[in-house]
């Protein structure tokens, strides 16, 4: 079994778990994520070690009683890479200290970038490093091929050596600063992995590059004979070139991650003594009080204590008008003031901003491995072990069942092992999940995993809640109706008594209403909540029930001279709330939800897919229906009761349907966590948020068609990356092995064996980019009012 599998242990009953994503440099091939896999999964302490070679970074799981997030930095700096904390500039959290742990962290060494370095920064960093080793090789790769046999055999060349040299010890001496600094990114990589019991591609390069030198060198400390340093030197600038070239295309991956992290300001107003003082976001500390100004940031989330202004959310929730806030109001860092100033009470900052969870959840998400995925780096383990095997069984192979003399022979063998290198392969996932997830993120959707990517791509059916989610959530009252001996003002003093104690959206909307008539509700005793039915109290001595036909029918009530105004309500799309006083009818309250401007949109956006809709509601199914009629639903469930509804869902999938759920309530957590795609909208409660897969943070449902095209698209990009890649080493072996060339003559030398390589990687990479090309539902304009 692969090292990499080894890192993904499970927890045990009752073990605590920590997830944090460390960024790390230095990996600069897709098959290298198997070293820090393998050094990571053998820890005490780690569960889970997901690294993607796109993003430079990993997403460890591991248990906080028997290591640290400190030592997960040490040990990745011991296997040979650069390890810069966790994945978030240091002005949006401190990224080396865990939560609640006082000691210091472990000093960066000279010479390393620090935790403020940006995502991105070090892949530029890097390419550029390898810019420069790409440049020395070809500077000296040039003339080394010059002066071999290639140029005499094929260009008609015959160049004099200079000094006096022979031939091959001229090419010796140019070809020293290609190995002994070029090549030197290759040697260093296959001695992390070799230490690491591990197989990357950079073994194979360096086996390709140092055996073929080697080779050469022998032969010219003996006495000289047919070198092969032009095929060394120019299959190392080739090599880097592919490096180079790639490290820049997969950099434009991670747009995503970058311009979430450029939202966050550097800077903030704390007030320290009466006076406002400016300092670096990460020292803002919770409780501290903070000072924005018309135009300003605002640097962590809090409650405003002082002051009105419009605040533009749209970069976080995706709201397109400014919110109004006032004292009391709450606020999310990173977003703009627009006109007042305010002082705002820190209440969560670093790594517990709504900003930075959004970016922590997003780079797991980019860091999870699908199934596909983790076939793919298991194959690309056995990859590197079938290039080393297969490049001695070539050389065997010419050596015993030919007359090819032995450098012909190592020729064919470093072809064989260049050209088969898995990272290609590597990249094919990797790639498309973080362009994927990054064009999600950017449309307010975010996919927890890649598993939920793949389950999006799959989906057949989608059952939505109504309220809140094809709905705005915010119902009003409409309809006031008092039964005979009542008036309107006393029914609705007694109703909202009652409604004042329950959370449900409804009650609120009775209370509203209450507030609005400047009506004052005696306080209610005795409330009991009814799941599914309603609420019943005591008030001013009365016994008074709030709720529907069934609760009533419970009481005993008789609707009889009511019906007829109840059945008008609800066939008008109306919620009927039934009004009992100890035991008689006093009225009926019709409340609307007035649906959302774009769930016609994007009923017709899903059907657009193929996939069936679900309406799922607690509601009378005469109010659902007209609903569902006016936005071309095709299925309704009405009258389903909370603790029925992840039935429901099991219902559907028992018919063969892969399903997925959007709610938004605490009611629906258990038919989230049944559905086969949690979907949970931003607004929503935390539970349903948690036990969600795919979260949209606009609580727009258009977004919902959007998230299965994208998973629809990533997965279709997978699966091409995956093709071209196995497709590739499966044609290209044999050519390489030199199965053809005694029949026509065709052949591979290493240097164009490692540009095709280079070129395969490079095409892998730009394909799962242009998924940022994918046709999406079109983003909608602010919704008007109800």
């Amino acid at each position: 079994m692969a090292d990499s599998d080894r890192a993904e242990r499970t927890a045990g009953p009752g073990e605590e778990r920590g997830t944090v994503v460390l960024d790390l440099t230095g990996m600069l091939r897709a098959s290298q994520q198997s070293t820090v896999a393998a050094v990571l999964g053998r820890r005490a302490g780690v569960r889970r070690a997901e690294v993607n070679p796109v993003t430079q970074t990993a997403t460890v799981t591991y248990d906080p009683r028997h290591t640290s997030v400190a030592q997960l930095r040490h040990w990745i700096r011991e296997c040979g890479y650069h390890c810069a904390g966790q994945s978030v500039p240091s002005h949006l959290c401190d990224p080396l200290m865990e939560p609640g742990t006082p000691q210091a962290p472990a000093p960066e060494p000279a010479g390393e970038p620090g935790p403020g370095v940006e995502p991105g920064a070090a892949m530029a960093a890097m390419a550029a490093d390898l810019r420069d080793r790409f440049l020395v090789a070809l500077l000296f790769s040039i003339p080394v091929l010059l002066w071999s046999p290639i140029a005499e055999n094929v260009l008609g060349l015959h160049l004099p050596v200079p000094f006096g040299l022979r031939q091959d010890v001229w090419t010796l001496l140019l070809s020293l600063p290609v190995i002994f600094y070029s090549c030197t990114v290759f040697f260093t990589g296959a001695v992390r992995a070799l230490r690491a019991r591990t197989l990357d591609m950079m073994v194979l390069v360096s086996v390709a590059v140092g055996a073929g030198w080697l080779y050469s060198l022998v032969v010219t400390l003996t006495g000289g004979g047919e070198v092969f340093y032009e095929a060394a030197t120019v299959l190392a600038a080739f090599v880097l070139l592919g490096h180079w070239l790639e490290m820049r295309s997969r950099g434009g991956a991670n747009d995503a991650i970058h311009a979430l992290l450029d939202l966050a300001p550097p800077k903030a107003l704390v007030i320290r003594d009466g006076r406002p003082v400016e300092v670096a976001t990460s020292q803002v500390a919770a409780g501290d009080l903070l000072l924005v100004r018309p135009g300003a940031k605002i640097a962590a989330d809090g409650t405003v204590v002082e002051g009105q202004s419009d605040v533009d959310e749209s970069m976080v929730t995706g709201e397109s008008l400014p919110v109004p806030k006032a004292p009391g109001s709450t606020v999310v860092g990173a977003t703009i003031n627009a006109n007042g100033t305010l002082r705002v009470r820190a209440t969560k900052v670093g790594a517990d901003t709504a900003l930075a969870q959004i970016v922590r959840l997003v780079q797991e998400a980019q860091n999870s491995k699908a199934p596909g995925q983790r076939l793919a780096d298991r194959a690309a383990f056995w990859l590197v072990l079938v290039a080393l095997v297969g490049g001695l069984l070539t050389l065997a192979a010419w050596l015993l069942f030919s007359d090819r003399p032995l450098g012909t022979a190592v020729l064919f063998a470093i072809t064989v092992v260049v050209i088969t290198c898995p990272d290609a392969l590597g990249l094919a996932t990797p790639t498309a999940i973080t362009v994927g997830t990054g064009l999600g993120a950017a449309r307010g959707v975010l996919f927890k995993n890649a598993d939920a990517l793949e389950t999006a791509a799959r989906i057949q059916t989608v059952v939505m809640d109504k309220t809140g989610t094809l709905t705005r959530g915010r119902p009003e009252v409409t309809d006031i109706v008092p039964a005979t001996g009542y008036d309107e003002h006393t029914l609705l003093k007694l109703t909202a008594a009652v409604e004042r104690e329950s959370e449900h959206p409804l009650a609120h909307a009775v209370v509203r209403r209450a507030e609005e008539r400047h009506i004052t509700a005696r306080g209610a005793r005795r409330f009991e909540n009814v799941p599914g039915h309603g609420a019943v109290a005591e008030v001013e001595g009365h016994r008074v029930i709030v709720g529907n036909d069934r609760l009533a029918e419970r009481e005993g009530i008789d609707l009889a001279q009511l019906a007829a105004r109840r059945d008008a309500l609800a066939a008008g799309g109306h919620t009927v709330i039934v009004v009992g006083v100890d035991g008689r009818a006093a009225g009926l309250i019709g409340i609307a939800d007035a649906v959302r401007d774009t769930s016609a949109q994007a009923v017709t956006a899903l059907h657009e897919l193929d996939i069936e809709v679900v309406m799922l509601t607690g509601d009378h199914h005469a109010t659902a229906q007209r609903i569902a009629d006016r936005l071309g639903i095709d299925t309704v469930m009405a009258d389903i009761l909370p603790k029925d509804k992840a039935a429901k869902i099991a219902e559907l999938q028992q018919q063969g349907r892969r399903v997925a759920m959007v709610g938004d309530g605490i009611n629906d957590a258990p038919a989230l966590a049944q559905a086969d795609l949690g979907i949970a909208i931003g607004t929503g409660t935390d539970v349903a948020i948690e036990t969600a897969d795919l979260v949209l943070m606009r609580s727009d449902p258009l977004d919902v068609p959007t998230a299965l095209r994208i998973g629809r698209g990533t997965v279709h990009k997978m699966r091409q990356n995956l093709g071209w890649a196995i497709g590739y080493n499966a044609l290209a072996l044999p050519i390489a092995a030199g199965i053809f060339e005694p029949l026509t003559g065709l052949v591979l030398r290493p240097e164009i064996a490692a540009l095709t390589m280079s070129g395969s990687s490079i095409i892998v990479a730009l394909n799962a980019l242009a998924l940022k090309r994918l046709r999406l539902p079109d983003t909608p304009g602010p919704e008007t009012g109800t």
